[in-house]
């Protein structure tokens, strides 16, 4: 049945606030949407938004992508489209594939990587774990949403080579490999303009050059004009009713001020989801495999970083002492729309008591609030004197939506308990849990041990008993560089920005590009991090094909222990026409290989993701070169290299009159153009000597204005002939 304008403007909003609007007299349902990434978040009644029916608190992608282990987030998003179906719900808001601009972005528990590739491959296979259930992912926010701060209204400044290249990179991947169900819209302007009404990012881009066939929804509140929004490319606002907007459109299309194809078209995709939702099958879930699902993926994300003396694994001493609130109350996950009532909750120092061998003696040391208290200090002090090894557990108070952090320092209380206990027990182990990084510099040089617990979902406490214990053997990797100070953060002078503009000012070079180019001192560097065992590497090879270059390099498990490697690939062309970071991650994989075995692992970079945008074409480039292909165990750490050689794209770019003597006598064509040319002047009388100080000179002037020059052999009459020659 065809539906009037009016029908089409209500479907086109939702019903309620987690519901699309029915229309009974065409037969289409209302279908549920809901809360992700990390768990299905659906409200429980009307009174507490944030009050959820109990289901299963995964990991939170500050986690999971620590494990650097594409499988894995494909399971998960089985196990998440699992309990979908068991509630009824028909599209997961989620994955979150904005970067972590800055480690102060409040939502960063919610995003994977800094990297847009490490957080692309992950979230396809998200993606691809979700929609295998026959429940619709939500990618999201689309696009450049790095930050809290005024993010309703805030104008994300950012040239098209940085935007192409780094921010709408992963949601690039994502689409075209996964085709996700809906793609939602994010608050933010992007170079002015709301990315509700944004025509070139939802239609020219989305649609028109990576084919998503798929519907766009607002996020929550993010639609000013529903009007211009549908005129843009939007088809559903959420949440509803929005009886105005609807309204607006009838209005819009009776009077002629709106295409009435976009919107049935809007209304159509809309009712092509519900239809799509309505073929998936009920279903339930067996809690307890998926909470032992939730503590391997935890396990596997928790990354060591240090562990001086082999201190951990820990054996079986005497006394333990437990140290820190958060070991008894753990902080598990970040405040906001993915805040999940878990269906149970591990606790670090139960699990940590029932595993060891020896006495267990707990000391608060602080209060959840982070508050100082000299009481709890000096008790904790006491049982870490007492003990044979102490563990700390701390961290930061809270991440949220809705604000961005102001530090990246551990509260002052928490410092003092570190460096208290550690000159009391010199055999002391600090566990964080935060949902960005937090520094570690200089604490960190006191303690022998140190474990980057992150926020780690419901089985937080016992997937930390399993690693320091060593029933888990650490193979997790950082997903965004620890800088040794806020202030070093490339993009610490242009955030949170001001008068509603954000100026992504370091282009590029965000996270570890930015500290690599800069030769800037780290903490902790990106793709770091320690196991309980170690690997040696081989010789690299690399060989180029037509989609990409494939990369082998053996790798061998040179300790006592089976364990994880985490194998990456960074690739640079020296020489490069154009600006890049010293080196990018491009390929990657997490291989287990056990005590005494050699892995060949085979790594395989996509041609695609070679490729610059080029600004002057306005399209994708691989230049032709010999790329450098590092391999290593983090951004810092390379064990093998080899060159390649990569064919390039065809990439000239047409002469005009305003190219360059440079570019003119740079392009084969142009230069033999321009030197008949300057030949054919000679011969009409004396021209300056073209000596090099003089080349050098007129290089950089436009051809143009060197016609305009006295005497130049050049006249205005010349250009346009030169051009067509040159261009033909």
């Amino acid at each position: 049945m065809d539906l009037g304008t009016a029908e089409q403007a209500a479907i086109t909003s939702g019903g309620d606030f987690w519901h699309t609007a029915p229309v009974e007299s065409a037969g289409i349902p209302a279908v549920t949407v809901t809360d992700g990434p990390h768990g299905v978040r659906m409200q429980a009644g009307d009174g507490d938004l944030l009050a959820g029916v109990p289901a299963t608190c995964f990991p939170p992608a500050v986690a999971s992508a620590s494990t650097w282990d594409p499988e894995l987030l494909r399971r998960m998003g089985e196990a998440l489209g699992d309990e979908c179906r068991a509630q009824d719900v028909a599209v997961l808001l989620g994955p979150g594939v904005n970067l972590k601009r800055t480690p102060l972005g409040g939502r960063n528990f919610e995003y994977f990587s800094e990297d847009p590739i490490l957080t692309g491959v992950l979230a396809t296979e998200w993606v691809r774990g979700l929609q295998s259930r026959g429940v619709g992912a939500s990618l999201k926010h689309f696009a450049v949403n790095s930050q809290e701060t005024e993010r309703m209204r805030i104008s994300a400044d950012v040239d098209e080579r940085t935007l192409r290249e780094i921010y709408l990179r992963a949601f690039q991947r994502v689409v075209t490999k996964a085709q996700p169900w809906t793609v939602m819209c994010a608050y933010n302007r992007i170079n002015g303009v709301y990315a509700s009404e944004n025509h070139w990012l939802l239609t020219e881009v989305l649609r028109g050059e990576w084919g998503f066939e798929g519907l766009v929804v607002s996020d929550w509140g993010a639609v000013v004009d529903r009007v211009r929004a549908v005129a843009a490319g939007l088809d559903l606002t959420m949440p509803g009713p929005d009886a105005d907007g609807d309204a607006a459109l009838v209005a819009a299309v009776e009077s002629g001020d709106l295409d009435p194809d976009l919107l049935r078209r809007s209304a159509e995709r809309v009712r092509e989801m519900i239809v799509k939702a309505g073929k998936r099958p009920a279903g339930g879930y067996d809690a307890e495999a998926h909470h032992a699902l939730a503590r391997e993926i935890a396990g596997r994300a928790i990354v060591l970083l240090k562990n001086d003396g082999d201190l951990l694994p820990l054996g079986s001493p005497a006394t333990l002492a437990v140290i820190g609130e958060f070991a008894r109350t753990p902080r598990y996950q970040g405040g906001g729309s993915s805040q999940i009532t878990p269906t149970r909750l591990d606790d670090a120092l139960t699990e940590i008591t029932a595993a060891a061998g020896g006495e267990v003696r707990f000391a608060a040391g602080y209060t959840v609030a982070g508050d100082a208290d000299e009481g709890l200090l000096a008790e904790a002090v006491a049982v870490a004197k007492a003990a044979d090894v102490a563990v700390v557990f701390v961290g930061s108070v809270h991440e949220t939506e809705g604000a961005d952090r102001t530090s990246i320092d551990l509260p002052a209380t928490q410092v003092t308990l570190i460096e208290r206990v550690a000159a009391a027990n010199p055999r002391t182990v600090v566990v964080l849990s935060n949902g960005a990084v937090v520094a570690t510099r200089p604490w960190d040089r006191k303690v022998p041990a140190l474990v980057e617990g992150w926020l780690l979902g419901q089985a937080a406490g016992s997937a930390l008993a399993d690693v320091l214990f060593g029933r888990v053997n650490p193979s997790g990797r950082l997903a965004e560089t620890i800088p040794v100070k806020l202030a070093d953060h490339p993009s610490h002078l242009d955030f949170p920005g001001e008068h509603g503009h954000v100026r992504y000012g370091e282009g590029l070079h965000i996270g570890y590009r930015g500290f690599d180019a800069r030769e800037q001192e780290v903490a902790y560097p990106f793709g770091f991090g320690l196991s309980y065992t170690t690997f040696g590497y081989g010789a690299a090879r690399a060989t180029a094909t037509a989609t990409g270059v494939e990369v082998r390099v053996p790798v061998t498990n040179t300790g006592a222990r089976d364990g994880r490697e985490v194998v990456q690939v960074y690739v640079n062309l020296p020489g490069s026409r154009v600006r890049r970071a010293p080196r990018e991650l491009k390929a990657f994989a997490s291989v287990p290989i056990a005590a005494g075995e050699t892995a060949d692992v085979v790594l395989t970079v996509d041609r695609d993701d070679l490729a610059y945008w080029d600004v002057r074409l306005g399209r994708w480039i691989v230049e032709g070169g010999e790329y450098l292909i590092e391999v290593g165990a983090s951004s810092r750490d390379v064990r093998a290299s080899v060159t390649v050689h990569v064919p390039g794209d065809p990439d000239r770019v047409p002469l005009t009159t305003e190219s360059s003597v440079g570019e003119w006598f740079a392009d084969p064509r142009g230069a033999e153009v321009l030197g008949a040319a300057f030949a054919e002047a000679a011969g009409d009388g004396p021209l300056p000597a073209m000596t090099e100080e003089v080349l050098m000179m007129l290089a950089s002037l436009p051809l143009a204005r060197l016609a305009a020059f006295p005497g130049s052999p050049l006249s205005a009459g010349d250009l346009e002939k030169l051009v067509a020659a040159a261009n033909y």
